[in-house]
């Protein structure tokens, strides 16, 4: 706490004290007690300081008996004197106060005071325990007698729920939403509805605009609120009183909601029945606006803006690099460039060429959201370690070549203004297990130096109805950022072909296989599906896929060079026959397998590896996968 903040905190409770006095000398005196205590002169004021309890009448309207109610009620927790008088006003000693007491004492007492609709109860200012209304005792609520004594703290039974939000860096039109923002929030209630793919932008417009109007701002997942019809009136009658006492503005966020998603009916009800100005942001479009609500879209910066911004910030910083590439692969908001530039300036080897610190700095920062949603590979493989034939690689190297200069082809050049599916590049792997398909996409990360994530479909596909979609979208809007790679493996059960509409269950799988579709289209990053199917695949995705690569059960040949490669360099080598593994039957990631197998049985013998080491774990392998495969020309 700063001096100030504890100077006003001092002259705050100065203040209360001088209102508890008062009300204490009322209740005096109407317990037979005429020698009641006097008044007591308040502090001085002082130019730009408001006390709480002036602030509490003021926000929420209180009347004169109002406002000593609510004194009243704070003053029995602090002042034992006052607690002593009401339990002799009562007459049976109890140091509680009650409405009663309340009517018969205070100046200007009224009826309406106590009602369900008045400020205090329906503020929740005061809690009313069960029994007859005038007789039952009233209680000042914990967080209103904190905010009165000069603590404001949110409501501990919210805010585990509810993440502050703060002012970021945004862009020129952003900071305009700003404004339009604040203007709707002039209006109590007024809810504004945000259209935002990013969500960082989303919350640095929220931010801004709160400030704007001298407020702070929170958010909230749509996801956290409560499922029984009670607990969500309860909750937002407890913001609607946090929002006025602190000054607060609400962020509800919905996680790309279906269009019958259980958080999005949450979510209107909540923000229907609070009293305060609640932002809600979807990333995509609901079936239905909410009632009375501004809405404002947050669209992505435009490339030519995003080049602006680099070229700012890397001025900025004192830093040059190519930004063609930098803008090309990367979509990080306005903050995030801002960040990334300044960390870059602190660490960079050479300012004068600061492009690899950058890209891997852009990296990193992408990085969290994925992390949490799929499983982040470690590209090792090279373009030595893919067998394949000679027309395969030529589409894994013109699939480089359109992810290289798809920022000339689409900007420089104008195709964008004619396409509007977006920069990204689908790819299908399909061959059977073991045949390189994962090990080419780790191969086209490493040469595109983007990190690869492999999505575990477990966690994708849900048998309830939205969630599908739902989890589809964090995986899409998270890789936004980065460009990631993202690779879909055993993607027939995700990608399925759709199917006539017989039920319930067949309309909704159709829509998540739409819905994907569309995600897939917008995507600007490489998204790479492998499958041992094809035939499996719906043909619709088959159109929008731009490369299809087949990968062969290897021939002799290729298994040949397969072995070659397999054992590194630094092991000890007896001579091995490779025209005769060459004959073992199998896969690439079955020939893996075996030979790291052998290596173990050459290692237990302290001895090289020995081609008959090689036979023998494949015999294992083979059991284990009960092929009836033979291991041909074993010497």
């Amino acid at each position: 706490m700063t001096d100030a903040e504890r100077s006003w905190t001092d002259w705050n409770q100065a203040v209360l004290g001088v209102e508890v006095a008062a009300v204490r000398a009322h209740v005096e005196r109407f317990a037979g007690s005429p020698d009641g205590s006097a008044d007591q002169p308040p502090p001085d004021p002082v130019d730009g300081w408001t006390s709480a309890l002036d602030a509490v009448s003021r926000v929420f309207g209180l009347s004169r008996f109002e406002r000593s109610l609510l004194v009243l009620c704070a003053g029995i927790e602090i002042d034992p004197a006052l607690a002593q008088a009401c339990g002799r006003a009562r007459g049976d000693g109890a140091p509680h106060a009650t409405f009663g007491v309340g009517l018969a004492a205070l100046p200007d007492p009224h009826w309406s005071a106590i009602a369900p609709g008045g400020p205090l109860r329906l503020g929740k200012l005061l809690e009313v325990e069960t029994g007859s209304l005038t007789t039952a005792t009233v209680r000042v609520d914990e967080r209103v007698l904190h905010y009165l004594l000069g603590i404001d703290q949110i409501d501990q039974r919210i805010a585990p729920l509810l993440q502050p939000l703060s002012e970021r860096v945004l862009l020129d039109r952003h900071h305009e939403l700003a404004h339009a923002v604040a203007s709707a929030f002039a209006s109590r209630g007024r809810i504004v509805h945000l259209l935002a793919r990013d969500r960082e932008t989303a919350c640095a417009v929220v931010a801004a605009a709160a400030a704007l109007n001298g407020s702070r701002a929170l958010s909230l997942a749509a996801a956290a609120l409560p499922r029984e019809q009670h607990e969500l009136t309860w909750l937002a009658s407890l913001w609607s009183r946090e929002a006025a006492l602190s000054q607060a503005v609400l962020l509800v966020e919905l996680d790309a909601p279906g269009p019958e998603a259980e958080d999005l009916r949450r979510a209107r009800q909540f923000v229907e029945q609070t009293q305060a100005p609640c932002v809600v942001r979807t990333a995509t479009t609901v079936s239905a606006p909410f009632p009375a609500a501004l809405g404002v879209e947050v669209t992505d910066p435009e490339p030519e803006e995003r080049h602006a911004l680099w070229d700012g910030m890397l001025v900025r910083e004192g830093l040059t690099a190519d930004v063609d590439r930098l803008v090309a692969q990367f979509n990080l908001s306005a903050d995030a460039v801002h960040d990334v530039c300044a960390e870059v300036a602190l660490t960079a080897a050479d300012a004068t060429d600061a492009t690899d610190d950058l890209w891997t700095a852009c990296k990193r920062r992408a990085r969290p959201k994925l992390d949490a949603l799929a499983h982040r590979i470690q590209p090792k493989a090279t373009w030595d370690d893919l067998v394949l034939p000679p027309a395969q690689r030529a589409v894994l190297q013109e699939t480089l070549t359109h992810v290289h200069h798809r920022w000339r082809v689409y900007q420089d050049w104008g195709f964008a203004d004619r396409d509007t599916r977006g920069f990204g590049i689908t790819c299908l792997f399909v061959g059977p297990s073991g045949t390189g398909k994962t090990m080419a996409a780790e191969v086209l990360a490493r040469a595109l130096d983007l990190d690869c994530y492999r999505i575990d479909l477990s966690q994708v596909v849900s048998k309830y109805i939205g969630e599908t979609e739902k989890n589809l979208a964090r995986v899409f809007d998270a890789a936004e950022d980065g460009g990631s790679v993202l690779l879909f493996d055993e993607a027939d059960a995700l990608f399925g072909k759709r199917s006539e509409v017989r039920d319930s269950h067949d309309r909704y799988a159709n829509v998540e296989i739409s819905y994907l579709l569309q995600r897939m289209e917008e995507y600007r990053g490489l998204a790479i599906l492998t499958t041992n199917m094809r035939s499996a695949l719906d043909q619709a995705f088959l159109r929008r896929i731009r490369f299809v690569v087949e990968f062969p059960f290897p021939s002799a040949v290729e298994r040949a060079e397969i072995w070659r490669r397999m054992f590194p360099p630094r092991m000890s080598l007896a001579g091995l026959d490779m025209d005769a593994l060459a004959r073992i039957n199998a896969t690439g990631g079955t020939i893996r397998n075996i030979a790291v197998a052998a290596a173990f049985r050459a290692a237990a013998a302290n001895v090289p590896l020995e081609t008959a080491h090689v036979f023998d774990a494949a015999q294992v392998e083979f059991a284990k996968l009960e092929h009836a495969a033979s291991v041909g020309g074993r010497a």
